[in-house]
């Protein structure tokens, strides 16, 4: 039985560019993807349905769990200045069986 949150949401096309904003390229992201999961950094008031949505419609392919997290923006010192990065959201989405996105390429 599915989660009832995760119904279906309706995002319209400008949406789902504000909610995917880029993908993210690291050495855990690549190691992930070996599990049928890519990694998105997304709107920070961006829900899991919108996400699944805007995967699924940008890149034509299957979800099956969508996995978020915050990260707190670290304090820096610039200068002898105290200054603040700025939080980002990151989603791990995880795709069907035999589904695929080629992140290096773009839409």
């Amino acid at each position: 039985m599915t989660d009832p949150r995760l119904k279906r949401a309706s995002v319209s096309e400008q949406r789902k560019y504000e909610v995917i904003r880029a993908p993210i390229i690291t050495e855990k992201a690549t190691l992930i993807t070996e599990h049928n999961q890519v990694t998105f950094r997304v709107a920070l008031d961006a829900t899991k349905p919108e996400i699944k949505a805007a995967v699924e419609d940008l890149f034509k392919v299957k979800v099956t769990a969508v996995n978020t997290l915050r990260q707190k923006g670290k304090t820096k010192r610039f200068r002898g200045r105290r200054g603040k990065r700025v939080d980002t959201k990151k989603a791990i989405v995880t795709l069907a069986e035999g589904q695929s996105i080629d992140v290096t390429t773009g839409l």
